[in-house]
C-alpha cells in the first residue's frame, strides 16, 4: 500500500475533530480525510442496526478515497459497529478511540481503579470496561454517563460555573472510588480537560482518547511501514453531510485552527 495515501477519520458529527487535531500534532506529515455525518447526528439515540448501516456507508465512502488507515473517532460507532468497520475494511488497518483509550488506561492503572466518563450510549454499551477487562481481568472500572457535557462544550461553556458544578456532580461517585485514572470516553471531552483536571485533582491521571488514538496510529503506521516521509505538505479534507449554522465556529474550536473549505456530500 502507498504510504502517501491519507488517513481516513470519521465520526457521527463534529467531535472527532479533536482526534484530527491530535493526529496533526503527532503526525504532521500525514494527510487526513475527515468525515462527519452532521446531517444524521446524534447516533446515540438510534438503533444498533441503523448505526451499523450508517457506519458501513461512511466506511465505503472513505475506502473509495483510497485511505491507508481507518480511525473510528466516534465512541458510539466504536462501541456498537467496530466489527462492521473491520469486515468492510479488508486489508486497510482499523483503529478506534475505545481501543486506544482502554489500552492507555490499563497500561497506566498501576493497581488502582479506572474511571470512565462518556455519553449514556457509550457507558450503557460497557465497551470501555469490556476492552479493559480483556486486557486486565482484575481491573476495577467505574463508569459514569455525563449527558450534559456535549451540549455544554458545543455552547462553548468550557470554564462556565454551570459546567464546573455539573462536572463536580458527575465525577463525585467516580472519585469516591479513589480511581487513579479517568478516561475521557467522548471526543467532546478533551475541550473540558483543564476543568476536569481541576475537579479530579492531581492524584488522578486523565486519559485523553484523542491523544492516545494519535499515539496508537503513529505506532501502527510505523509497524506496518505506512508512515509518510519526505517534505511534501500534508493535505486535509473535511467532508460532511450537512453544514449546520454553527458548524464552522464549533469545528474550529475543536480543531484549534481554521477549517478552510468544508465539502458537503449528499447520499
Amino acid at each position: 500500500m502507498d504510504a502517501s495515501r491519507p488517513i481516513g477519520v470519521f465520526d457521527s458529527g463534529i467531535g472527532g475533530l479533536t482526534v484530527v487535531r491530535a493526529l496533526m500534532e503527532r503526525l504532521p506529515l500525514e494527510s487526513i480525510v475527515y468525515f462527519g455525518d452532521t446531517a444524521r447526528v446524534p447516533y446515540g439515540i438510534k438503533s444498533v442496526a441503523t448505526i451499523e448501516h450508517f457506519t458501513a456507508q461512511i466506511v465505503d465512502y472513505l475506502l473509495a478515497q483510497r485511505v491507508k488507515m481507518l480511525i473510528v473517532a466516534c465512541n458510539t460507532m466504536a462501541a456498537v459497529a467496530a466489527e462492521v468497520v473491520k469486515a468492510r475494511a479488508g486489508d486497510v488497518p482499523v483503529l478506534d478511540v475505545i481501543e486506544a483509550g482502554a489500552m492507555a488506561a490499563v497500561a497506566g492503572a498501576q493497581g488502582r481503579g479506572v474511571g470512565v466518563i462518556g455519553t449514556p450510549t457509550t457507558i450503557n454499551s460497557n465497551a470501555y470496561a469490556h476492552r479493559m477487562h480483556c486486557l486486565d481481568p482484575g481491573l476495577r472500572v467505574y463508569s459514569q454517563a455525563c449527558p450534559l457535557f456535549v451540549p455544554l462544550v458545543e455552547e462553548g461553556w468550557l470554564e462556565h460555573p454551570v459546567t464546573r458544578l455539573t462536572a463536580q456532580e458527575y465525577l463525585r461517585p467516580v472519585l469516591a472510588e479513589e480511581v487513579g485514572s479517568l478516561v475521557l470516553g467522548c471526543t467532546h471531552y478533551p475541550l473540558l480537560k483543564p476543568l476536569l483536571k481541576e475537579v479530579a485533582g492531581d492524584g488522578v491521571r486523565l486519559v485523553d482518547s484523542a491523544i492516545t488514538t494519535a499515539e496508537l496510529a503513529a505506532a501502527r503506521l510505523q509497524a506496518l511501514g505506512l508512515a509518510r516521509s519526505g517534505s511534501a505538505a500534508a493535505h486535509y479534507r473535511y467532508v460532511v453531510t450537512d453544514v449546520p449554522l454553527r458548524f464552522q465556529t464549533i469545528g474550529e474550536r475543536f480543531l484549534g485552527r481554521s477549517l478552510g473549505v468544508v465539502e458537503r456530500i449528499e447520499w
